[in-house]
C-alpha cells in the first residue's frame, strides 16, 4: 500500500509540472509581440495578367495585418476584409502566417509600393514593390504611312513606339533583301526610331518593316511601303535582229518605269502595231519591270525594217530599236553556186568550135588521168572517182573524136557558131 501511494503521489506531481509548464509557455507566447518573418519579394506582372504579393508575419495573436497603397495612402484590406472598392483587389491568407494581396487584370497604374501593416503600437510595416510591363505598342500619328518619292531625293522614315521597358525599333526589308542606305552601305537590319536613304533610286522602292521589342510579347510591327517614281528607261540587248521568209521571230525589248507605263510596238512610220493574224504583242511584268516581246508568227517581205518598242508614263517617254533584216536562205545560196558553175562552161566555149572541142578533149584527159588543171585562171571541176562516172568520161571523148572527124570531112559545117 505504501508503494502504491508514493506512486500515485509521483504521478499528481508529473502532471502539475507538466500543466505549469504548458501555462508558461502560452503565457510566454501571448507577451511576444508580432513581427514579419521575411521581406516582402518584389513583383513584375504583364499588364491585363494578375499579380500576388505576399507578406509573412509570425507570433501575429490577436493583432491584425493590413495591405495599403504608398503612394494614395489608401487602405486596400484588413485582415480577411477588403476596404477598398476597387473590384480588382483581393485578400487571401494561410494560417494566418502568409497574407496575399491579389491585385487581377493588372493595369499600368498599379505600378508603385504596396505596404503590410500590423496594428501594433507603435504600428509596424514592411514595403514590396509591383512593376507592371507592357508590351509594345506603335503609335500611329508619330509613324511613317506609305511614302512616294522621286528618284535621287532623300527619304526618312520615322516609326515611334511605346510600352514598359521602352520599346527598341528595328527596320527590315519585309522581302528579306539587304538594305541600303545610298552611301554603299548594306545591312539586314537598321536601328532606331528615324531611316533615312540617300539619293533613294528604284532599288529601294519595296515594303520596310518597323518592328518595336522589349522583351514583352507579343512583338509588334508596321508595314511601311516605299514607292519611287521615275521616268521610263528602255534597254534592248540585240538591235540588229536576222530572219528569213516564213520563219518565227520574237523581239524583245526590257522596260522600267514607275507609275506604271503604257507600252507598245511601232514599226517604220511610227504606226502602233496592233495583234492580229501576224502580230502578237506580250507584255510580262514584274513590279517596275515590264518584259516586251513582239511575235512575228510568219515573218514575209513586208515584215523587214525597222521596229520601236515605245515606253510612256506621266513623267516621260523612251524607245528602243530594233532592225529585222532578211538573211538568204540555203537554196538561194546553192542557186548561186550552180550559176557560177553554169558561168565557167560557157567561158571555156570558144567561137572555134575546134578549138573548142580541144579544150574539151584536153579538160577530159586531165579527170582521166585523176589530175587537175586551172584554165583561164579558174579552178576546174571536181573529178567524182566512181565508176559510173568514168564510163561517161569515156564516152564523151569517143563522141568529141567523132565530132571532129565529122568537121574535117564537111567543111560546110564550119559556119556554125555556139550560142
Amino acid at each position: 500500500m505504501m508503494l502504491l501511494k508514493n506512486l500515485f503521489l509521483s504521478c499528481q506531481r508529473l502532471s502539475t509540472l507538466l500543466i505549469f509548464s504548458s501555462l508558461l509557455t502560452f503565457a510566454r507566447t501571448q507577451t511576444l509581440d508580432p513581427n514579419f518573418k521575411e521581406p516582402i519579394t518584389n513583383v513584375t506582372a504583364s499588364v491585363g495578367r494578375e499579380a500576388v504579393l505576399s507578406c509573412v508575419v509570425q507570433n501575429l495573436g490577436q493583432y491584425k495585418v493590413a495591405w495599403l497603397r504608398i503612394d494614395t495612402q489608401t487602405i486596400l484590406t484588413i485582415a480577411s476584409h477588403v476596404i477598398t472598392k476597387n473590384h480588382r483587389i483581393g485578400v487571401s491568407h494561410s494560417e494566418h502566417r502568409t497574407w496575399f494581396l491579389h491585385i487581377r487584370e493588372v493595369r499600368p497604374t498599379d505600378r508603385g509600393g504596396y505596404m503590410c501593416q500590423i496594428n501594433t503600437d507603435p504600428m509596424k510595416s514592411q514595403t514590396g514593390v509591383l512593376d507592371v510591363v507592357v508590351p509594345p505598342d506603335i503609335i500611329d500619328n508619330e509613324t511613317s504611312t506609305d511614302i512616294i518619292v522621286r528618284e535621287n531625293s532623300n527619304v526618312t522614315l520615322r516609326c515611334s513606339a511605346r510600352g514598359s521597358p521602352t520599346p527598341n525599333i528595328t527596320w527590315r526589308r519585309e522581302d528579306g533583301n539587304e538594305i541600303s542606305r545610298g552611301n554603299d552601305e548594306k545591312a539586314i537590319a537598321v536601328y532606331g526610331t528615324n531611316f533615312t536613304i540617300t539619293k533613294v533610286n528604284r532599288l529601294h522602292m519595296g515594303s520596310y518593316l518597323c518592328i518595336a521589342t522589349n522583351g514583352v510579347p507579343p512583338s509588334v510591327s508596321k508595314r511601311i511601303v516605299l514607292i519611287v517614281h521615275f521616268s521610263p528607261m528602255v534597254s534592248v540587248q540585240n538591235q540588229l535582229v536576222g530572219a528569213r521568209e516564213g520563219q518565227s521571230m520574237t523581239l524583245e525589248c526590257l522596260s522600267e518605269a514607275f507609275p506604271k507605263s503604257i507600252n507598245y510596238w511601232t514599226k517604220d512610220k511610227s504606226e502602233i502595231i496592233a495583234q492580229d493574224g501576224r502580230y502578237e504583242p506580250v507584255l510580262v511584268e514584274n513590279a517596275y519591270r515590264v518584259h516586251m516581246r513582239l511575235v512575228i508568227r510568219s515573218v514575209s517581205a513586208s515584215d523587214f525594217g525597222t521596229y520601236k518598242c515605245v515606253s510612256r508614263n506621266s513623267l516621260g517617254d523612251t524607245d528602243g530599236s530594233i532592225k529585222l533584216y532578211q538573211i538568204t536562205s540555203d537554196n538561194a545560196i546553192d542557186h548561186s553556186d550552180n550559176t557560177k558553175h553554169k558561168s565557167k562552161l560557157r567561158k571555156n566555149t570558144s567561137n572555134n568550135l575546134i578549138e573548142g572541142k580541144r579544150d574539151i578533149l584536153k579538160e577530159q584527159d586531165l579527170k582521166l588521168r585523176g589530175r587537175k588543171d586551172t584554165l583561164d585562171g579558174d579552178e576546174d571541176y571536181d573529178d567524182d572517182s566512181s565508176a559510173t562516172n568514168k564510163n561517161c568520161n569515156i564516152l564523151c571523148v569517143i563522141l568529141s573524136f567523132a565530132l571532129v572527124y565529122c568537121f574535117h570531112h564537111h567543111p560546110q559545117l564550119q559556119i556554125f557558131h555556139p550560142a
